[in-house]
């Protein structure tokens, strides 16, 4: 099993920059799912800040959320 999502901080070019449960902190850019269904409303940057942890993954206010394995396995790892 992949680690789960500890915290995450949100960035201005709609990436998100997540520690996960094993400390490992990566960038997971959120750009390639603003195109499609419910994520376009998050192309408002006042609705992608508000992403919080959510049971080891993340949720944003408005209800998107995305699979912990997909954030770990598709971010790379912060320099």
């Amino acid at each position: 099993m992949n680690p789960r999502v500890k915290d995450v901080v949100p960035h201005s070019d709609f990436t998100l920059e997540i520690k996960f449960t094993n400390e490992e902190v990566r960038i997971f850019d959120v750009k390639p799912y603003l195109e499609t269904g419910i994520f376009q409303e998050l192309r408002d940057y006042n609705k992608f800040r508000f992403v919080k942890p959510f049971l080891g993954s993340i949720k944003w206010e408005t209800g998107q959320d995305l699979c912990p394995d997909t954030l770990f396995l598709e971010s790379k790892e912060l320099n």
